[in-house]
């Protein structure tokens, strides 16, 4: 067994321009959890509007209805105090998420805004430590980058679940060599957001197939698999009701800061398909980029471009799902020996924070440049790497041998 105290990873102790950085993204992250624990004593609950719809999701279940029943959904959302502005909301995840929200129709909606907040900065911490972990305990603050990045602090705000999918996502990284069933099994976080991991599953199906990890496949199986009997003994016309709730709920619509849904409105609105046309031609690159790869294949330096990709691709993507990147930057901030890199990382989530806090509106098209910036972030970070960074990708591989 490796010790991890032994590990060879960059010892350096932190410098003055490391401690400011996590000064203030540790402030930024402090604000941001005083505003969601506050918010329900107040009553302000039109921040966290995606919340309410999961509770309102969950208030149906409890009760055997539809959860995807307009009317009933738009009583529910406005009794507890949504504004008729947002319209109605639906539970867009798969309907293998509905035992998520089920839990919420067994509490009022102020003390489940306050719980449901501190779940979801669990999933974070416990992210954001864990890769703090497979990279080997650096001695440094960097891993504060990822609390305080700002599309995770926009997601912990609005009661997203895309911190669910983070929390997913880094326990496939940590367990999937050392306990490939678990590493499986956690990917139903994933399928919360299966469009944001397009190329990344056609990337993981291939690697299964190539190292044979076929307990990972049968982990995944097991866990999609009783969720979905759950979803049946709970709601047994759920995909019905979710089809239709689809087709009618008139999201091709909405405009989304994405490349597909730009490409769409600016060549065809109506073509619905051409908003896909990015993500399969990313699934054709990704299939080559790990196929070069294949024989030295590791998840946390090669799925991390794959993963920023996968997000900058995704057919639907907004700014709280960009949460998933923080494995890919944290890398890329661990890696590269430029402190500029590090603090343009961290001067841009503050700015999106600061933005955000003032009440600031900006067009949704503002937030287009996001999902590219982090790709060419980390492109950039990994380019300026040293030997420190070096050893860190051992000290990594060593980690997860070691791990469990």
């Amino acid at each position: 067994m490796v010790s991890t105290t032994s590990i060879p990873a960059s010892k350096t102790h932190p410098d003055f321009a490391e401690l400011s950085i996590a000064a203030v993204c540790g402030l930024a992250l402090v604000l941001t959890a005083l505003f969601i624990f506050a918010a329900p004593l107040s009553g302000q609950l039109a921040g966290a509007r995606d919340f309410v719809v999961y509770w309102a999701t969950g208030q149906q279940l409890v009760h055997h209805a539809n959860p995807y029943d307009r009317d009933a959904m738009t009583r529910i959302e406005r009794a507890a105090g949504l504004p008729a502005v947002y319209g109605v909301g639906f539970m867009r995840n798969p309907p293998w998420g509905l035992p998520l929200a089920l839990p919420l129709g067994l509490i009022g909606v102020r003390v489940g805004t306050f719980l449901w907040s501190l779940l979801l900065l669990a999933c974070l911490i416990v992210s954001v430590r864990m890769l703090w972990l497979v990279h080997g305990r650096p001695e440094n603050y960097l891993h504060w980058l990822g609390l305080s990045f700002a599309p995770a602090l926009v997601c912990l705000i609005s009661g997203q679940t895309a911190l669910f999918a983070l929390l997913g996502l880094v326990l496939f990284l940590r367990l999937h060599r050392t306990n490939p069933f678990l590493a499986g099994a956690s990917l139903w976080f994933c399928a919360l957001k299966p469009h944001l991991f397009l190329p990344f599953g056609v990337v993981l199906l291939a690697w299964v197939i190539v190292s044979r990890s076929y307990r990972l496949l049968l982990g995944a199986a097991a866990a999609m698999a009783t969720s979905c009997a759950v979803v049946y003994c709970i709601d047994p016309t759920a995909w019905l009701d979710y089809s239709e709730m689809m087709r009618t709920s008139g999201i091709q619509k909405e405009f989304i800061p994405c490349l597909g849904i730009v490409l769409r409105l600016w060549l065809r609105p109506q073509a619905t398909w051409l908003q896909y046309v990015p993500v399969t031609l990313g699934c054709v690159w990704a299939l080559g980029y790990f196929w070069r790869r294949r024989r030295t294949w590791d998840w946390m330096k090669d799925g991390s471009p794959l993963m920023l990709v996968s997000i900058f691709l995704a057919p639907y993507c907004w700014l709280f799902d960009q949460a998933l990147a923080v494995p890919a930057l944290l890398q890329g901030a661990y890696v590269t020996r430029s402190r500029v890199l590090v603090a343009v990382l961290a001067f841009a989530s503050i700015f999106m924070e600061a933005e955000s806090a003032c009440g600031v509106k900006l067009p949704s098209g503002f937030y287009l440049w996001t999902a590219p910036a982090w790709l060419a972030w980390y492109l950039v970070a990994s380019a300026t790497s040293d030997k420190s960074g070096a050893r860190l990708l051992l000290a990594q591989e060593a980690v997860a041998n070691d791990a469990g």
